[in-house]
C-alpha cells in the first residue's frame, strides 16, 4: 500500500525540525504558498506524473486526480484508488477488484498528499533557485534538501506561481536515478464534498474482495 503514496507524495520520512540557516526569500514564498492551501476547505486537482530514469532509459507518464480536505484525501492513479478519512485508509486495486483496509497512522506512513504543502517546515533545508516560466506563467523555483542523509530522496524542486502562489509542479530526485515530476493540469478550490467523498462504499464496487488488515 505504501507504494501508492510514492506515486504522488514525496516518499520520505519526516525527521527533526530543521536547524540550519534557511533562505529567507525561499521561506517567504513557501509560507505564502502554504497559507494559500491551508486556508481552503478543500481542493481537487488533476495531475500528470512523469517518471524518468536516464540510465534505465525509462520515461513513463500517468494521469490521476486527488481530492483533499484537511487530513482527508481521495487519490486515483493508475488503476488504484486510495481513500483516507483521517482514521481509516482504503486501498482499492481495480485489476484485482480488491480493497485493503487499514488504520491510518500518519506517524507510520510516508508523507501523505495532505502534507505536501507543509513538508518544508520540518527536516528540510530550502533555498531559492531562480525565476522561470511554466505554461507561459511567471514562477519561482524553490529547492528542498532533506537533512537526513539516509533519505532516498536527495532533492525536491517546487515551482510556485508568482501571481497566486499556487504550486504548478514539483520534481523529486531519488538516489536510485529516478526523477518524478508532478504537473498540476487543473485545480478546483473548495469543491463540493459530502460524507461519501472520503469513505469507501463497497456497494459501488460489485463483487469487491475486502481484506481487513486492522
Amino acid at each position: 500500500m505504501k507504494k501508492v503514496f510514492a506515486l504522488l507524495a514525496f516518499s520520505v520520512t519526516l525527521t527533526h525540525a530543521a536547524s540550519a540557516q534557511q533562505d529567507p526569500k525561499a521561506g517567504k514564498i513557501l509560507d505564502q504558498m502554504s497559507a494559500k492551501y491551508q486556508a481552503l476547505k478543500g481542493f481537487k486537482a488533476n495531475f500528470t506524473q512523469t517518471l524518468e530514469n536516464d540510465a534505465a532509459k525509462v520515461k513513463e507518464n500517468l494521469s490521476g486526480d486527488i481530492t483533499v480536505s484537511g487530513q482527508k484525501f481521495r487519490l486515483k492513479l493508475n488503476g488504484q484508488e486510495v481513500i483516507n478519512n483521517g482514521q481509516t485508509m482504503w486501498t482499492y486495486m481495480k485489476a484485482e477488484n480488491e480493497v485493503n483496509i487499514s488504520d491510518f497512522d500518519p506517524e507510520e506512513q510516508d508523507v501523505s498528499p495532505t502534507q505536501i504543502f507543509t513538508l518544508y517546515k520540518k527536516g528540510y533545508k530550502y533555498a531559492y533557485v531562480q525565476e522561470t516560466k511554466e505554461a507561459g506563467e511567471a514562477c519561482d523555483i524553490i529547492e528542498l534538501s532533506p537533512e537526513n542523509k539516509d533519505n532516498p530522496v536527495f532533492k525536491v524542486r517546487l515551482t510556485v506561481s508568482k501571481a497566486d502562489k499556487s504550486v504548478k509542479s514539483w520534481k523529486m530526485f531519488k538516489k536510485n536515478g529516478n526523477r518524478y515530476t508532478y504537473t498540476i493540469r487543473k485545480f478546483q478550490p473548495n469543491p463540493p464534498l459530502d460524507a461519501t467523498t472520503f469513505n469507501f462504499d463497497k456497494t459501488k464496487y460489485k463483487g469487491v474482495k475486502v481484506i481487513d488488515l486492522r
